[in-house]
C-alpha cells in the first residue's frame, strides 16, 4: 500500500489535452534525432579522417585553421568540397609548404574524387589503405618527399583517371595492377623507379 501511494504522489494526472502535446513533441523530437543519425555518423566519420590528416601534417601557413575538429560537418572547411548530401568529394591543398606524412585514415573518405596535395614537403610512404578510395578520380602527390613503394593497392581505383606522382622519391617498379587501370595520365617521372611499362599513357 505504502508502494502505491508514493507511486499515486510521484505521478501526479495530467490533463488530457497537456499530455496530447507533450506526446506530440515527444514524437516530433525522436523523429528529428532518428532523421539527423545517418547524416551526423556519416559527417562524423569524414571529421575524424581530415582530423588525423591534421594530426600529422605541419601547417605554417595555418591553411588548415578553419578545421574545427568539434564540428559534425567538415563542409564549411576551407580547402574542402563536399557535394549535396554533404559528402567530401575533393580535397585542395596543393602548394601549401605543408609537411608531414599522409594519413591512412584517409581512407574513410568513402566519396572522394579529388585528392590534391601537391607541391608540398610530405614524406613518409604512401598508405595502402588509399586504394580503398573507390570513387577517386584524381590523385596528385607529385613534387613531394614520399618514398618507398607505389601501394598495388591503387589497382582497386577502378574510377582513377590521372595519377601523378612525379617529382618525389620513390622506388621499385609499378605495379601491374596500376598498369592495367589503363590511365589517361600516369607520371611516376623523376623518382627512383625501377622499371618502366610498355604503355603509352605513362608521361
Amino acid at each position: 500500500k505504502r508502494l502505491a501511494f508514493c507511486s499515486r504522489v510521484a505521478a501526479p494526472s495530467l490533463p488530457s489535452s497537456v499530455r496530447g502535446r507533450m506526446s506530440s513533441l515527444v514524437f516530433v523530437f525522436a523523429l528529428f534525432v532518428f532523421l539527423q543519425r545517418p547524416l551526423s555518423c556519416l559527417s562524423n566519420s569524414q571529421v575524424d579522417a581530415l582530423s588525423a590528416l591534421r594530426s600529422r601534417l605541419s601547417d605554417p601557413k595555418n591553411v588548415l585553421e578553419s578545421w574545427d575538429t568539434s564540428l559534425v560537418d567538415p563542409c564549411t572547411w576551407f580547402h574542402v568540397t563536399c557535394d549535396s548530401n554533404n559528402n567530401v568529394i575533393r580535397l585542395d591543398l596543393g602548394h601549401n609548404d605543408l609537411s608531414g606524412t599522409l594519413a591512412p585514415e584517409l581512407a574513410q573518405l568513402s566519396s572522394l574524387q579529388y585528392l590534391e596535395l601537391y607541391g608540398n614537403q610530405i614524406s613518409g610512404t604512401i598508405p595502402e589503405q588509399l586504394g580503398n578510395l573507390k570513387s577517386l578520380i584524381s590523385m596528385d602527390l607529385y613534387d613531394n618527399l614520399l618514398e618507398g613503394n607505389i601501394p598495388n593497392s591503387f589497382g582497386n581505383l577502378k574510377s582513377l583517371k590521372f595519377l601523378r606522382l612525379n617529382n618525389n622519391k620513390l622506388t621499385g617498379s609499378i605495379p601491374k595492377e596500376v598498369i592495367d587501370l589503363n590511365l589517361q595520365v600516369l607520371d611516376v617521372s623523376n623518382n627512383n623507379i625501377s622499371e618502366s611499362p610498355a604503355d603509352g599513357n605513362l608521361i
